[in-house]
């Protein structure tokens, strides 16, 4: 496949993904440390939303691979510890991985849901 088509394949499969998203995603910029069940990792996302997060990395995870995630919010002190899993990769510019979260319990997705609010009505 020549970069050309791969281009058009990578923009429609990111187009297909946008649409299917529930909530618009918030551009955000923070530090995520991830692993999988053999490897360690550490790059910055790109955007949020209520559902899960774009991991901005050279060498994304295949989709459906589950990842540990841990990252702090803006203006938060503890953490945020969970699961995800690779939900769709873009080889495009940028180049990364949407990650859908797994297990997130009450009080983690209200901090995410709070900090995406408000980065929503603050930009």
């Amino acid at each position: 496949m020549g970069q050309a088509n791969r281009r058009a394949a990578a923009q429609k499969e990111r187009e297909v993904h946008i649409e299917q998203r529930r909530t618009a995603r918030t551009a955000l910029e923070i530090r995520v440390d991830y692993s999988t069940v053999d490897a360690l990792f550490c790059d910055f996302t790109r955007n949020i939303n209520e559902g899960g997060l774009f991991i901005e990395t050279p060498d994304p995870c295949p989709v459906d691979t589950m990842v540990k995630l841990q990252f702090r919010l803006p203006g938060v002190d503890d953490a945020i510890r969970t699961r995800g899993r690779v939900v769709w990769v873009d080889r495009g510019d940028p180049t990364g991985m949407g990650i859908e979260f797994e297990d997130l319990d009450a009080a983690a997705r209200a901090r995410i849901n709070h900090a995406v609010r408000g980065l929503r009505n603050n930009p």
